[in-house]
């Protein structure tokens, strides 16, 4: 299965260190077990003003990925049952795993302050569908012709007053407790996971990111982003910088996976970042060379011919 696949992670405008961890791991990787044909993508974003937030997020997504080592489960008697499809019972019980771990070195280490914790997100692409896995604000898009037709939950504050219809979106967006999350990884013995299965089909896009994004960006500037075009790279490239833009106040963590892209369009996506990369000048230089070639020699036939 063909996924293009770019990440990157910046500490913004605002902050010192950068506490949100991602991991991307392909078909083919040593020791993958949970998918023959697809990717496994993650994003963490540890909490704010916690003591080993940075320490919390790269654990879980470490712990989290462990379960790649797993083989997927066959499917339920009942088929209906989307949230025990696949490997989602594998990335719920990988989500639990790294709970009880970051919770219980909490209860080892941590005698004063806040104890470490982490939003986790986690997705197993395949073919044709997507698992998803989550607790915390980071934040899933699917994306299909530059228009976002799903997107996970949130597990905030904010969220939750919108939910019960004591706030609306717009105040929400603006409102200084957006941050704080309802929901984590390590902060509590048990926590709740939600589960999502997304169907998808080639020229179907990914957005994985952490609250750093999504606080800065809204959701229509996100989908003009994709509309733009460009490889997964060019567009997590350009969100990255127009949450700075807005202000960077927080880290920014973003994975963007294309869908089974054609190899044509793969290859002209590389064509034009070896153009504006280091090797232009060359290429320019002997295609110049091998053009002027083609004269001269076109020319010498030419005047034998005569």
């Amino acid at each position: 299965m063909r996924i293009d696949i770019a990440a990157q992670s910046d500490v913004g405008r605002r902050k010192k260190n950068n506490e949100d961890s991602y991991g991307v791991v392909r078909e083919g990787a040593p020791g993958v077990q949970l998918f023959q044909e697809g990717a496994f993508l993650c994003v963490a974003d540890g909490l704010g003003g916690h003591i080993g937030g940075e320490i919390a997020s790269k654990l879980a997504v470490t712990l989290v990925r462990e379960a790649l080592k797993e083989p997927c489960p066959p499917p339920p008697p009942d088929a209906e049952e989307l949230d025990e499809q696949g490997p989602i019972p594998v990335l719920r019980d990988a989500c639990g795993r790294a709970n009880e771990n970051i919770y219980r070195t909490n209860q080892d280490l941590i005698t004063k302050g806040r104890p470490m914790g982490t939003t986790l997100l986690a997705a197993v692409v395949m073919p044709k569908k997507a698992y998803l896995a989550n607790a915390g604000d980071s934040r899933a898009y699917h994306i299909r012709e530059s228009g976002i037709i799903a997107r996970t939950e949130d597990h905030s504050w904010v969220d939750e007053q919108v939910k019960q219809g004591l706030m609306s979106k717009d105040e929400a967006e603006k409102d200084a407790r957006k941050n704080v999350v309802t929901r984590c990884i390590g902060t509590h013995p048990q926590v709740e996971i939600d589960t999502y299965t997304w169907h998808i089909v080639p020229g179907d896009m990914l957005l994985l990111c952490t609250d750093g994004l999504v606080n800065m960006v809204r959701d229509t500037e996100i989908s003009a982003e994709f509309r733009k075009g460009g490889s997964p790279a060019e567009i997590a490239h350009r969100l990255v910088a127009l949450a700075n833009e807005n202000g960077g106040k927080d880290n920014i963590t973003v994975v963007v996976a294309d869908i089974e892209p054609s190899p044509l369009t793969v290859f002209m996506r590389r064509f034009k970042a070896f153009l504006r990369g280091p090797g232009a000048k060359l290429f320019w230089v002997l295609a110049a060379l091998l053009y002027g070639g083609l004269w001269f020699l076109g020319g010498l036939l030419t005047g034998r011919s005569l």
